[in-house]
């Protein structure tokens, strides 16, 4: 995971249609923000629901610039693509550790590296089990404990995170239909919430494609 492997394009901000929406939420108003949705997930009948989500989530960032977007030395660029990092629950401790898996466009290929990972992990009590996290990742929390229907992190830093990090929580099933909240919380200095519904809308129309092809 050396950065100056990671294959990103940077941005000039002399030439960025956003440098002054940019400079503005960097510098004079620091703003992130979250919004949650409820996404129906009732095509993943069937299927394992975290990897699968997971799949999704990091096919819909890697068709949304805006969601790739992030800092290398103070100065922001755009991944070519992002990796999935995500949170997974030790029972008898009751902590959680924090796992990567690198993503492929081939959802079983990615099934099975996510399997992998969290066999050879999942029992961890540290943190980070898993070394090497590439910086061209994006991080994502399941709490199936609990629905909420509004969710906000509220992370340090200087304002400096911009890519996006998402909180799911638990499934509610009605009349057939099951649903969960999905949190997304962005940097608006690179997100917009025109980026965060059209992102919203790719991902269901991804799912929805998905749970067809099943």
């Amino acid at each position: 995971g050396d950065i100056d492997r990671m294959e990103y394009k940077r941005m000039d901000l002399s030439n960025w249609n956003r440098s002054e929406h940019y400079l503005h939420y960097m510098k004079e108003v620091v703003c992130s923000y979250s919004l949650t949705t409820e996404l129906d997930i009732t095509p993943l009948n069937g299927r394992k629901l975290y990897p699968a989500l997971l799949w999704l989530l990091t096919s819909a960032v890697n068709e949304s610039p805006a969601f790739r977007t992030s800092l290398v030395e103070d100065e922001p660029v755009v991944y070519n693509e992002m990796n999935p990092s995500y949170t997974v629950f030790n029972r008898q401790t009751e902590t959680f550790s924090v796992l990567w898996t690198a993503y492929d466009r081939d959802y079983d290929v990615f099934l099975k590296a996510y399997e992998s990972d969290v066999a050879r992990y999942g029992h961890s009590t540290k943190l980070f089990p898993k070394s090497d996290c590439p910086p061209n990742t994006f991080d994502v929390s399941m709490l199936p404990w609990t629905t909420f229907t509004a969710f906000s992190l509220h992370a340090a830093g200087g304002g400096k995170h911009l890519l996006p990090i998402f909180t799911m929580g638990r499934i509610k099933e009605a009349d057939g239909i099951r649903t969960l909240p999905l949190a997304v919380q962005v940097h608006h200095a690179v997100c917009d919430g025109y980026h965060v519904g059209r992102f919203i809308c790719l991902l269901e129309e991804k799912l929805r494609i998905f749970g067809g092809a099943g």
